[in-house]
C-alpha cells in the first residue's frame, strides 16, 4: 500500500501492519529498540509516524484561507494578543519550549545509526538509508521552529533521561546561529542518507530536493533576522543580549569571525540550496483565466491548489494527501466555497498585487478600476488576484448538501457572527477545485502543498539581492518567469513606479528596523507575498525581515482594514439583501467616520485592538515559560541555566517589559 502523508495517525497500520504494536508501546515498558529497530520495515514506520509534525488541514481548523491569520495578509475572527500589548503574558507552564519533536527523532538515531553502522538492520540499504535521512530532516524541522519562536536553543542529539543533572547540564541555550548551522549540518546528513525519489510514496514523502529547499528557507530565515536585528539584544553579542550573562556563552566567538561574517555565510548557503531546485523545476503553466464552470477549460495552477492528486504537478515537491474513505479529510472545500470561515484577507493584501501592465495600481496609467465596485476590484490585474480573490457570481462548487457551501458565489455577509461572518469582505479559494471531490458530509479530499518549487525561485532572489545588493542573471531570470506566469508585467516597471512610501501605510514588508526599505527589496518582498498568498510564510517574514518596528508606540496605530464599504458598497441592495440586519455603525460594522473602508477589528469598544495595532520588540520571540526555570533550576529561577528571551521577565502573568 502506498505511503501517504495522509494517513500518519495510521500509516503503521495501513502501511506496516505488523509493526502497530510497536508504535503503540513506550520503549521503556516493552520491547527494547534493540529489538524493534532492526528491520527496514520498522524504522520506516518511526520515520512515517513523524510526518505528523508537518502541516495540515484539519477537519474545520486548517486551510490555505487561515494560515496566515494575524498579519497584514488576513484576519481572524478574534484579534491575536501579540498586537496588544500587556495581553500576551509569561506563562506558568507550556510554551514553545519543548522537545517532544526533538526527543523522538534523537531516541531514534540514538539507537539506528549504531545499529546500522554495524550492519545490523535487515533489510534494502537504500531504503534504510533514506528513512534514516527522514529523521534527520525531521529534527532539522523541529529545530527550526524552535528557531524561529526563541531564537537561542539548547541543541541536544541524544535522548536524556529524567534525570536533573543531565537535565539541567543540556538546558543550555546555543546562540541562534548555531542553532542554524546544526540544522543545516542535519539537512546535510539528511541530504547524505536521502535519495532523489523515495522508496515508496512518491511525492507524498520527502526527497532530496525537499532538503535542498529547507536548507534555502532557514537560511533565508537566519540570515534576514541577523541581517536586520544586528545591533540588538535579539542576536549573539548584541547589546543587552542575555546570553552574554551565562558564563557558558561568554566571550562567544562567530564561526567566521564577525556577524557580517553569519550573515554572508547564511545567504549563500540559501543562494546555493534554492538555485539546485529552481534549475531543476519549471512552474505550472496558469492560463491567467478562473474557470468559470464545470466545463470550461482548467487552470493548472489553480487546480493545483486544489488537486486531490497533486502529484500531477511538478512544481509540487511534497504534498500531503487526503482519503475520505479512511476517515482522514477536511474542510477545505467547505470553506473555499463560502466564507472562509470567518477569515479574509486584507485591503492591503489586495493592494499588493500589481496590474497586468506591471504597475502598482496607483500608477498613473495602471488602469485600476478602483474598489468601490466588488465585481471590479481584480480587473486588469495580476492574474493571481484574478483566479484566487472571490467576487460575487463567481461559480463555487461546493459540497452536495454542504451546510456551509455556496454554489454561486454571494455579495458579503459581513453583518453575521461565527464561521459565516465575511470579516474583512475579501475571501479567497485556494483550495477550490472542480473535480467533486467532496463527500456529502462537507469534507473534502483536496490535498496540501508542503513545499512547492517556486519558494526556491523567491528565495534565490531575496538572498541574492540582500547578500549583494543587486540581481544577478538567475535572479532575473527567476523573477521573469514568476511574472510571466503571473500575467503581471515587467518587474521593472513596477520597480520604476513604486512609491514605497505609499506602499508602506498598508504593507509591513515595506518596513525594516522602522525604515522604508528600497523599491527593488520592498518588491522582491511583495512578490514573495502575492505568490505565496495564505500558505503559511508571512508571520515568518515579517519577523525576520524586523518589519513591525513601526508599529511601536506609533502615532497612528495600524488598522487592518477590508472592503470599501461607505463609498458605494452599503447601498448596493443585492449586498444589502445578505445582510438583512442592516448596516449598524458601531455595533456590527466600523463607522463610516473612521473609514470608508471596513475596519474589523474597530466595530464594539471592548475590543482589546479596538484602537489599532501596537507592538513591542521582546514580542519578535515567544516568552519562555516559568516552569522552565523552576525544573533546571530546582526550584530557583535565578540557578537555571536558561536566560529569557529580550523583553520579557521571568514572572507568570506579566507582559513584555519593552
Amino acid at each position: 500500500m502506498k505511503n501517504r502523508i495522509l494517513i500518519l495517525s495510521l500509516a503503521a497500520v495501513l502501511m506496516f501492519p505488523s509493526c502497530n504494536a510497536f508504535l503503540n508501546l513506550e520503549p521503556e515498558a516493552a520491547l527494547s529498540p534493540e529489538q524493534y529497530l532492526t528491520t527496514e520495515e520498522n524504522i520506516g514506520a518511526y520515520a512515517t509516524n513523524l510526518y505528523g509534525m508537518l502541516p495540515k488541514h484539519e477537519r474545520s481548523t486548517w486551510g490555505y484561507w487561515r494560515t496566515d491569520a494575524n498579519t497584514d495578509d488576513m484576519v481572524a475572527p478574534n484579534p491575536s494578543n501579540i498586537y496588544a500589548p500587556g495581553y500576551w503574558r509569561v506563562e506558568q507552564t507550556g510554551g514553545s519550549y519543548s522537545f517532544t519533536d526533538i526527543y523522538n527523532c534523537n531516541y531514534f538515531l540514538d539507537f539506528v545509526i549504531p545499529l546500522y553502522e554495524a550492519g545490523e538492520i535487515t533489510g534494502n540499504d537504500s531504503n534504510i538509508r533514506h528513512y534514516i535521512g527522514e529523521v534527520y530532516f525531521f529534527r532539522a524541522w523541529a529545530y527550526f521552529e524552535k528557531l524561529k519562536a526563541l531564537g537561542d536553543f539548547p541543541i541536544v542529539e541524544e535522548p536524556i533521561a529524567d534525570d536533573l543533572d543531565r537535565l539541567v547540564a543540556a538546558s543550555k541555550r546555543a546562540p541562534r546561529n548555531e542553532v542554524a548551522r546544526f540544522i543545516l549540518a542535519d539537512l546535510d546528513r539528511a541530504l547524505e542518507y536521502m535519495s532523489d525519489t523515495p522508496p515508496v510514496g512518491g511525492t507524498n514523502r520527502l526527497a532530496d530536493d525537499c532538503a535542498h529547499l529547507m536548507k534555502s528557507r532557514v537560511a533565508l530565515y537566519e540570515g534576514t533576522w541577523e541581517k536586520y536585528f544586528k545591533g540588538t539584544a535579539f542576536v549573539p553579542n548584541g547589546p543587552d543580549w542575555p546570553g552574554a550573562g551565562k558564563d557558558y556563552n561568554s566571550g562567544y566567538q562567530f564561526p567566521s569571525g564577525s556577524i557580517e561574517g553569519e550573515i554572508d555565510f547564511f545567504l549563500k548557503t540559501s543562494m546555493e540550496e534554492s538555485k539546485i531546485v529552481a534549475d531543476k523545476y519549471s512552474l505550472t503553466t496558469n492560463t491567467g483565466v478562473f474557470q468559470s464552470s464545470e466545463t470550461a477549460d482548467s487552470n493548472p495552477y489553480f487546480d493545483m491548489f486544489g488537486a486531490t492528486d497533486m502529484s500531477l504537478y511538478p512544481e509540487v515537491l511534497l504534498w500531503r494527501d487526503y482519503n475520505v474513505s479512511l476517515g482522514v479529510y477536511n474542510s477545505v472545500g467547505e470553506w473555499a466555497s463560502s466564507s472562509n470561515n470567518g477569515y479574509g484577507i486584507t485591503k492591503s493584501m489586495v493592494d499588493a498585487f500589481v496590474m497586468s501592465n506591471g504597475q502598482p495600481w496607483y500608477a498613473s496609467g495602471s488602469g485600476y478600476a478602483g474598489d468601490t465596485d466588488l465585481m471590479k476590484v481584480t480587473q486588469n490585474r495580476d492574474t493571481r488576484a484574478v483566479i484566487f480573490i472571490k467576487k460575487p457570481g463567481d461559480l463555487n462548487l461546493h459540497s452536495p448538501g454542504g451546510q456551509n457551501s455556496e454554489e454561486v458565489e454571494p455579495w458579503p455577509e459581513i453583518t453575521s457572527s461565527g464561521a459565516q461572518k465575511y470579516i474583512t469582505g475579501y475571501v479567497i479559494r485556494k483550495g477550490l477545485n472542480f473535480n467533486g471531490a467532496y463527500a456529502s458530509d462537507n469534507s473534502s479530499e483536496t490535498g496540501l502543498i508542503i513545499f512547492r518549487a517556486a519558494e526556491a525561485y523567491l528565495n534565490y532572489i531575496e538572498a541574492c539581492y540582500e547578500r549583494t545588493e543587486g540581481l544577478d542573471a538567475d535572479a532575473q531570470r527567476y523573477w521573469k518567469a514568476i511574472r510571466d506566469r503571473a500575467k503581471a508585467g515587467d518587474y521593472n516597471t513596477t520597480i520604476r513606479d513604486t512609491e514605497v512610501a505609499t506602499e508602506g501605510k498598508t504593507d509591513w514588508g515595506a518596513y525594516s528596523a522602522g525604515r522604508l526599505v528600497d523599491a527593488t527589496l520592498y518588491n522582491i518582498r511583495r512578490e514573495r507575498r502575492c505568490e505565496l498568498m495564505a500558505e503559511g510564510f508571512r508571520a515568518a517574514d515579517i519577523h525576520r525581515w524586523r518589519a513591525l518596528d513601526q508599529l511601536i508606540d506609533a502615532d497612528e496605530p495600524y488598522h487592518v482594514l477590508g472592503v470599501n464599504l461607505w463609498s458605494e458598497l452599503y447601498r448596493n441592495e443585492e449586498f444589502l439583501e445578505g445582510n438583512p440586519a442592516g448596516l449598524i455603525e458601531g455595533e456590527n460594522v466600523s463607522p463610516r467616520s473612521f473609514s470608508n473602508y471596513l475596519a474589523p477589528y474597530h466595530i464594539m469598544t471592548n475590543n482589546r485592538v479596538y484602537n489599532g495595532y501596537n507592538w513591542r520588540m521582546a514580542h519578535y520571540l515567544d516568552p519562555i515559560a516559568v516552569q522552565h526555570f523552576l525544573i533546571t533550576g530546582d526550584g530557583d529561577v535565578n540557578a537555571s541555566p536558561l536566560y529569557q528571551n529580550p523583553g520579557w521577565p521571568v514572572q507568570a502573568g506579566l507582559g513584555a517589559q519593552n
